[in-house]
């Protein structure tokens, strides 16, 4: 409840952003209908650092102790209510975003040196803390969109992007300013950068594939492949070249255990509930053999930020998010202008559509394509935005992408209607998808303002030759609209926005 806007303000941390770090046994219990157990800290702290079987045997060793009452504090609970509780919370607050504990320290790379005790802000980063260790991850994002050629990945191009943004990272680890002593220590210690990708949507919108379909599933897996398994080769240059990480001895890459290859480890400690695609395209041998070898600069490699601010100065969607509105408003420092979907208005023109009463449909219906009948299904489900797109579509897309990364990726969920029946569904999909963590849970209001002045959207009009255009239903006369005036509106949480992040 910390997040929540009422209540006693003193057990409340507003500007805080927090996250259940759950474990596999907790979900199996809510699977199953079981019990949970909470318990006090400071009678069970190893609890902090155990993940996987040893988590579990040692918590069930301590809710026996507690049956037996040999513990001081100890609450006993269904852990269908406490995780019912969770989607509550994060329905009304967006917070805490859940991530999931022994995914992320099962397949980590160097478990062997430490446990990741949770992930950064964007719950991208997935690295070992300690006493002595600061995690610090270095972040790079490649423009997918320019990738690519004649329909598909251009491979060659890839691979020269990926190598020069892997040479930079591991660059900025040695000549970076470190203000606290712990973040030098580890990443001199670890090396971690972080390679993402943005320009999702634009790839899908170049392809003309729509985002909830199959095709855009395996195109995310396929891309995500590609970007990995370059990142990964170009750390083994790199160690070829300069030497490997200090504490590479004994990490999954020395144990020959690729990301991919980890699965198989949280299959075997989750027992069950994990149903993750295992197709690759790529010449892995190849990448295993290298590593043998060289080994690798690097102890992670790649990550998927949001990269909000640097794709909206590119001019390309955000890192693998779908489009929140093809027509909004958007909010910073240099003011507010209006954006609109390109792509969609090349479409249009290309279809004889683009006029006048088009923009105002497009500005009375919030960018929204699916409600204009005139416009075709095919372009309605190319450009329907993330509160049309059933959210299981990106939690398969991002199942995907997980099978590849070494760490994690930023993945908001969008959920219009939503319910505890469909919030309950979609993170279980999202926990036996194998995924580490989520991010935002962005809901609708239940309501929005009503366009009943005038010819609608005279508020936010985009100027076109003879004034405001009017939508559709305006074809027949009417009473006199309202003038338009210079007000803006932005949308509330829109995460092309700045002022909203």
């Amino acid at each position: 409840e910390l997040r929540k806007n009422t209540g006693d303000d003193r057990r409340r941390t507003h500007d805080m952003n927090t996250a259940n770090w759950i474990p596999d046994l907790f979900m199996k219990r809510v699977m199953e209908g079981g019990d949970w157990t909470l318990f006090s800290p400071s009678e069970v702290p190893d609890l902090h650092d155990l993940y996987g079987r040893a988590f579990e045997e040692a918590y069930v060793r301590y809710e026996a102790q507690a049956e037996r009452g040999e513990l001081r504090v100890a609450k006993k609970l269904p852990a269908l209510s406490l995780w019912r509780k969770i989607l509550t919370m994060l329905f009304e607050t967006g917070h805490p975003w859940i991530t999931f504990k022994d995914p992320c320290n099962i397949r980590s790379p160097q478990q062997h040196v430490g446990v990741v005790h949770s992930s950064n802000l964007c719950t991208e980063i997935t690295l070992n803390t300690n006493d002595n260790e600061i995690a610090v991850c270095n972040l790079g994002s490649v423009n997918l969109v320019n990738h690519l050629h004649n329909g598909q990945l251009d491979q060659n191009k890839l691979a020269r992007t990926v190598r020069t943004a892997m040479r930079m990272l591991d660059n900025v680890i040695d000549i970076n300013f470190y203000p606290v002593k712990k973040a030098r220590n580890a990443n001199l210690k670890h090396r971690p950068v972080g390679m993402g990708v943005m320009g999702f949507q634009d790839c899908l919108h170049t392809l003309r594939i729509p985002y909830a379909s199959p095709a855009a599933v395996e195109f995310a897996d396929r891309s995500m492949e590609a970007v990995c398994y370059q990142a990964y080769w170009a750390s083994t240059e790199l160690a070829e070249e300069r030497g490997r990480y200090p504490s590479y001895k004994g990490s999954l890459w020395d144990r020959g255990i690729l990301p991919q290859d980890s699965i198989d480890l949280l299959a075997a400690e989750r027992g069950g509930y994990l149903d993750v695609d295992r197709s690759e395209s790529m010449d892995w041998p190849a990448l295993r053999s290298r590593i043998a070898t060289h080994g690798m600069r690097n102890s992670n490699c790649v990550a998927i930020a949001p990269t909000a601010t640097i794709a909206n100065i590119i001019g390309v969607s955000a890192s693998i998010e779908p489009n929140y509105q093809n027509l909004f408003v958007k909010s910073n420092l240099s003011g507010e202008f209006t954006v609109v979907n390109d792509y969609l208005v090349r479409d249009l023109k290309a279809a004889g559509l683009w006029d006048e009463v088009m923009i105002a449909d497009l500005k009375y219906f919030e960018g929204n394509v699916s409600r204009i009948d005139r416009i075709p299904a095919e372009l309605r489900d190319i450009y329907a935005t993330a509160f049309e797109i059933d959210p299981r579509w990106l939690v398969e897309a991002a199942s995907r992408r997980q099978k590849w990364i070494d760490q994690a990726q930023s993945l908001n969920l969008y959920m219009a209607g939503a319910s505890g029946k469909k919030l309950d569904e979609l993170y279980k999909h999202a926990w036996v998808r194998g995924l580490k963590t989520t991010y935002y849970l962005r809901t609708l209001s239940a309501s929005s303002a009503e366009k009943s002045t005038g010819r609608g959207g005279e508020l936010n009009a985009v100027p076109v030759a003879g004034g405001v255009a009017a939508p559709a239903q305006a074809a027949a006369p009417q009473e006199e609209a309202l003038p338009a005036t210079d007000a803006k509106f932005c949308s509330i949480d829109n995460p092309d926005c700045e002022a909203c992040q």
